[in-house]
């Protein structure tokens, strides 16, 4: 087979090849250049980084004998000998498919050889994460005495699976996304090399698929090249990703905001007459009202991501569109995102979600009629006001017994709209357990200076939140807005900032657990009743003597427990207690 995929040719083979990723690369080279190289290294990031190539350049890199700056030359036998895999030290496991221990004992009992033709013997462990816990425990003595002239180099995108005795042992880089720009320009690079004509366009739509994967975006340009017969064109990179043009996703987002129903419903019959994936729309739309609510904020940051692909309709608008309808908008998506799992019928729910939206939009404008009505009905609404006022004031006059009749049939409970977010109560009832009025108050002292450290993309997502209970080794953070919460949950990233940010601030990383906040008042409620129960067992081990003491006041020592427990977890001012 003659042809070789894109990201196979163009593997790159010296550090300065590898893109985004300069940090570690010169860390590697100087590692190489002033011989301070460690036995075991642990390469974690997501898929298509540049982690197994990376392991390869560094093997070439310590091997090579005529190496320059740490770069190796790529020229000798033994340089020649690693790109195509077949010198006998440096050996490439894939723990995906070797992942028990037998496999792991022949690497042990193998590796107190000496290199048969090079420096060093370099494992390379890919997918480290799938070794089984006998495995590791194998790998772990290995590791702890290392035998001279071997290097382990572990590659992984789940670094959290990895126990943390084997992270000990090695040196850890952690290996970003690759931004969209830096994919771009490599993109351009190769076609240029290979000759081949492209629209900007096209290669931004790449780039943008590709979500942080080099090796992505290749094999996506790969498919672009093929389906369009050595062409890059915007056409073709829309059809091969599935991705809906972002003029017509303004276009839809615009007629949803002017409350124009039809037109949407039609924009959306074009968007599926032309195949596109109903997921996918559904995703480019939270991506574009993502891109709305920063904008807003700071318009270079989205101009810097969306790569200049920011024109006049979608300024226009950013201008008419309330952040707070952009919230309910991403609501709404993330509720059909979930629906639209479970059905054969998508282009129902996004005709739903259509008239959904359109409806949504045009309350406000209901508002605004209100506030219009004539100055008499102003009037007679201001007299029916100060009469139930004196009403009310009557009310409160009379017997405390009428007064409890006559506010019973007016208690009207409201029932809120149960979420799909799930909630970790395994995380929340430790902290609450430990959770002190002193340590809640701490954090919320901080929480602004906080929230300043981060990004403004970080701080779009946290902007909805506030720590609601904090004990010495935890917090829990409640969320307006589940969407945000499920957001701040998968993001790593925000969850490091977070944790680094605290540690500055406070000296002390405590665990953060995220929950909504019309969730919270029931998981605290349960707590509480939970504990009230326990409490109860306790006081039925009582004698008879201590149980007839105390039932005169039955009802105030059930109580009590709970409320000591309430103030002490939230405060005096933030419990009202209520009679039922």
């Amino acid at each position: 087979m003659s042809y070789q995929a894109l990201y196979r040719v163009w593997r790159p083979q010296r550090f300065d090849e590898v893109i985004g990723q300069t940090l570690i690369t010169q860390t590697l080279k100087n590692a190489v250049k002033t011989k301070q190289i460690s036995h075991a290294y642990l390469f974690a990031g997501p898929r298509g980084t540049g982690k197994t190539s990376m392991a390869k350049i560094f093997a070439k890199a310590v091997n090579c004998q005529h190496q320059e700056d740490g770069e190796p030359c790529n020229q000798c036998e033994t340089c020649k000998a690693i790109t195509k895999g077949t010198l006998n030290d440096v050996i490439e496991i894939d723990a995906a498919s070797n992942n028990g221990v037998e496999e792991i004992r022949d690497i042990r009992d193998k590796v107190k050889y000496a290199p048969t033709e090079a420096e060093y013997k370099v494992y390379i462990i890919d997918e480290v994460h799938m070794l089984s816990t006998g495995a590791f425990n194998a790998l772990l003595k290995t590791l702890e005495e290392p035998p001279a002239n071997v290097i382990f180099i572990l590659a992984t995108t789940e670094p959290h699976k990895i126990p943390a005795t084997i992270i000990s042992r090695t040196q850890r880089f952690d290996f970003k996304q690759i931004q969209a720009k830096d994919s771009l320009s490599r993109m351009v690079y190769i076609l240029k090399e290979k000759g081949l004509s492209y629209e900007d366009e096209a290669l931004k739509v790449i780039a943008k698929a590709s979500e942080g994967g080099m090796r992505d975006a290749l094999s996506i340009l790969d498919q672009v090249i093929s389906f369009g017969d050595d062409k890059v064109t915007l056409d073709n990179a829309l059809l091969v990703t599935g991705a809906v043009r972002k003029q017509l996703l303004v276009t839809y987002l615009t007629q949803v905001n002017h409350q124009d129903t039809q037109k949407a419903l039609m924009t959306i019959q074009e968007i599926l007459d032309e195949g596109k994936d109903p997921e996918r729309f559904t995703e480019d739309l939270v991506n574009l009202t993502r891109d709305l609510l920063l904008y807003q904020q700071s318009p270079e940051l989205v101009t810097q991501i969306e790569m200049d692909q920011v024109d006049s309709d979608f300024k226009q608008l950013a201008a008419e569109i309330k952040p707070q309808q952009l919230y309910d908008i991403i609501d709404d998506l993330n509720d059909i995102q979930q629906q639209m799992r479970f059905t054969t019928h998508e282009d129902v729910y996004l005709e739903v979600l259509t008239v959904r939206l359109a409806g949504r939009q045009s309350q406000p404008t209901a508002v605004a009629q209100t506030s219009q009505v004539d100055n008499d009905a102003i009037t007679r609404l201001e007299a029916e006001v100060s009469s139930l006022k004196k009403k009310v004031a009557n009310l409160q006059q009379a017997p405390v017994a009428k007064t409890a009749q006559a506010k019973r049939p007016a208690v009207v409970k409201t029932v809120a709209k149960p979420k799909r977010t799930q909630v970790n109560l395994s995380q929340v009832y430790p902290i609450l357990g430990a959770a002190t009025r002193q340590d809640l108050s701490a954090l919320q002292e901080v929480w602004p200076d906080l929230m300043n450290i981060l990004s403004i993309p970080q701080r779009s997502i946290m902007g909805v939140s506030k720590p609601v209970a904090a004990s010495p080794d935890g917090a829990i953070i409640a969320f307006d807005y589940a969407f945000l919460q499920q957001r701040a949950n998968a993001d790593q990233e925000l969850n490091d900032a977070l944790e680094n940010g605290l540690d500055r601030l406070t000296h002390k990383v405590p665990n953060l657990v995220f929950v909504p906040t019309d969730q919270w008042p029931q998981i605290r409620k349960t707590y509480l009743e939970q504990h009230q129960v326990a409490g109860q067992e306790n006081q039925d081990t009582e004698s008879p003597e201590e149980e007839n003491h105390d039932n005169a006041d039955a009802s105030q020592s059930n109580t009590t427990p709970v409320v000591d427990k309430a103030k002490a977890l939230f405060g005096d001012d933030v419990v009202d207690i209520k009679s039922d």
